[in-house]
């Protein structure tokens, strides 16, 4: 099936911690990992690791090394199959600039967030734009306690957030990502019948 481009970034910075402060998260492996293996799974072009902290980023590329490279690139050859989406950027100015060397454009940045109030796009319109559109489309998930109000008035468009059946609201953004993915991505129920 053809698509447009479609990208992920992971941000670790700027994004909130709960008490509504700006920080930079950590790295983690199960992020790098998850998120890397649903991309894969539903077509995207790379999946950008951000931040601006050196140490996290070698960190990022000694676990990704192992999976392309080392040990674990023979063990488990899907496992690094899907870890060569993987990219690191110091931040998010750097990734639309290797997006735009990639894709020979500037992308559009959709933004997800659980606290989004008013969505500019429905995940069907945005399912529309990437199976019929050609333009490049970055799309930006938060860690912590997502991304700052900055980083979400930066995008071109925002989807509404993912709710479940109670007021609990605070999905892991590995399975943000998985949803968000499916939702965009995925075969629909209608399309598989023969």
């Amino acid at each position: 099936m053809s698509m447009a481009p479609l990208y992920l970034a992971l941000l670790h910075y700027p994004v909130y911690n709960k008490h509504g402060e700006v920080v930079t998260t950590a790295v983690t492996n199960m992020d790098i990992h998850d998120i890397a293996r649903t991309g894969r799974t539903y077509g995207v072009r790379r999946f950008y690791i951000v931040t601006p902290v050196d140490e996290l980023r070698a960190l990022a590329a000694k676990i990704v090394d192992h999976w392309e490279t080392g040990h674990g690139a023979t063990y488990n050859e899907t496992r690094r199959e899907a870890l060569a989406l993987v990219a690191l950027t110091e931040d998010l100015e750097r990734t639309i600039v290797d997006v735009e060397r990639d894709a020979g454009t500037v992308p559009q940045l959709i933004v997800t967030s659980a606290r989004m109030r008013d969505p500019t796009l429905s995940y069907r319109e945005l399912r529309h734009m990437v199976r019929e559109g050609t333009h490049p489309l970055l799309m930006l998930f938060g860690t912590g306690w997502g991304l700052t109000e900055s980083t979400l008035a930066r995008a071109d468009y925002s989807l509404p957030a993912i709710t479940g059946t109670d007021t609990y609201n605070h999905l892991s953004v590995r399975s943000a990502a998985a949803i968000t993915l499916d939702r965009v991505c995925g075969t629909r129920e209608e399309e598989a019948r023969p």
